[in-house]
């Protein structure tokens, strides 16, 4: 298999003479995906059994992620003219993360109004499984905004990586890379040293993603044969809508951010293919983070802004997450029979604010954020959270790749934001990348 993720040929070459399908990443994903689906259908317990694989594909990608940030965000801020530009490039990203989960939140929730998913269902609070999301809950609890804001903090360099906390790996970077910065000449040789190991590590990645189809065989096998295609029915119109409303959110919304920028949003999704084909089938937002740095520097984004914006975005801009949050929250509501005021719709809004930041980085994050956030309205029975317990895996699916495709995004906003590339060259290389 041949992986094209880390390297790439000339624009001109690529343009000139197109791989076939089978030979492309993209490609062979998809047809792991299906025949994944057809062994998951066919034989569950076969399907359950190949979990170890995409498991497996995840984490030969993840021990690598923290490198990737690290070496990235050093020789970028190294390489910036002034610490000025480091601070105004993390301000217009934190500013256009807060503005864009903001509109996230609002449409998950006004959808669910308006299309009412959780209608007719008249389920039971007192007759729902609530031990089965007691651990979420305890998790949501145990997660305050202050634990959260004191785990960036690592205990020792060190410590950071081996948490594998994307934040804290930030933090260190971003020290490093001041200080190294700092240096001047003196500073050079380090920096030719980290570039090198950039290098060497998108070579690892090279290698670990011809294994793709492999790991994508093994999630989607593990998905159907676990949870089967028949328990998408009687919860098919919030899994339909949440789907539909993500899509329309990113053609309308991105695409609007998209066409102020100066570039199509369909182009731009065709040219990360590769890393939208990956993460559905996966249901992760983590394998697609190194290729996606990689592709946003071909485009013309810097290694600095690249390195700054799109691990931070995984943490504070999780615009799927949003929509979920929202949309799923409604759902309880309604198929408990829960009226809402237009207060506890504010304070939905208002606490899914936090609590999808408060959550980052814990295992079922969105999950835990919409616990954490039904916790604070008393009248939505939580209980009513093992409705969707069992879906959560279709949901999960849209939910990383929105995730992945809106900072993909953010990043070549800020980008031009901060005049890197400008808008006739942006097409250009979207035009001759794909």
């Amino acid at each position: 298999m041949e992986a094209t993720v880390a390297t790439h040929p000339p624009a001109a070459a690529a343009g000139a003479r197109r791989k076939p399908f089978y030979r492309t990443l993209w490609g062979q994903v998809l047809i792991g995906v299906a025949l994944a689906i057809v062994v998951g259908y066919i034989s569950p317990a076969t399907g359950v059994a190949m979990q170890p694989l995409g498991n497996a594909f995840i984490r030969l990608i993840t021990m690598v992620i923290t490198l990737v940030i690290f070496s990235t965000i050093v020789t970028g801020i190294a390489g910036m003219e002034s610490m000025k530009k480091v601070g105004r490039v993390g301000g217009k990203a934190l500013i256009y993360f807060e503005v864009m989960t903001t509109i996230a939140l609002v449409v998950g929730l006004v959808v669910g109004l308006l299309t009412v998913p959780g209608g007719g269902f008249n389920a039971d609070p007192a007759a729902l499984d609530a031990g089965a999301v007691a651990n979420y809950a305890g998790a949501a609890k145990a997660q305050t905004v202050t634990d959260f804001l004191l785990q960036i903090i690592p205990t020792t360099v060190i410590d950071a990586f081996a948490r594998g906390n994307i934040l804290s790996v930030v933090l260190v970077s971003l020290l490093f890379g001041f200080a190294l910065s700092a240096l001047g000449p003196r500073g050079r040789p380090l920096v030719e040293v980290l570039d090198g190991l950039t290098h060497m590590i998108f070579g690892v990645i090279n290698i670990v993603m011809r294994f793709a189809p492999i790991g994508a065989f093994g999630a989607m096998a593990f998905t159907v044969g676990r949870y089967g295609l028949s328990s998408l029915g009687p919860l098919a119109q919030l899994i339909v809508t949440f789907w539909v409303t993500s899509l329309l959110f990113v053609l309308i919304a991105l695409g609007a951010v998209a066409a102020l920028a100066g570039f199509s949003i369909i182009r731009f999704l065709k040219y990360i293919r590769e890393e939208i084909v990956l993460v559905l089938s996966l249901s992760s937002s983590d394998p697609a983070l190194p290729s996606l740095m990689t592709k946003l520097e071909r485009l013309g984004c810097s290694k600095g802004v690249v390195g700054l914006v799109t691990p931070t975005g995984y943490m504070f801009n999780p615009e799927g997450s949003c929509i979920y949050m929202m949309l799923a929250a409604v759902f309880v509501a309604q198929a408990t029979n829960t009226p809402l005021t237009a207060m506890d719709y504010v304070t939905l809004l208002a606490v899914g604010a936090l609590t999808h930041k408060g959550a980052a980085g814990v295992q079922g994050a969105a999950f835990i954020a919409l616990v954490g956030t039904l916790m604070v309205i008393p009248t939505i029975p939580v209980a009513g959270m093992a409705l969707i317990l069992g879906i959560d895996r279709f949901m999960s699916m849209c939910r990383a790749t929105m995730n992945m495709l809106c900072n993909g995004v953010a990043a070549v906003v800020v980008a031009r934001w901060e005049k890197e590339i400008d808008r006739d060259t942006l097409r250009a290389n979207l035009a001759s990348l794909t």
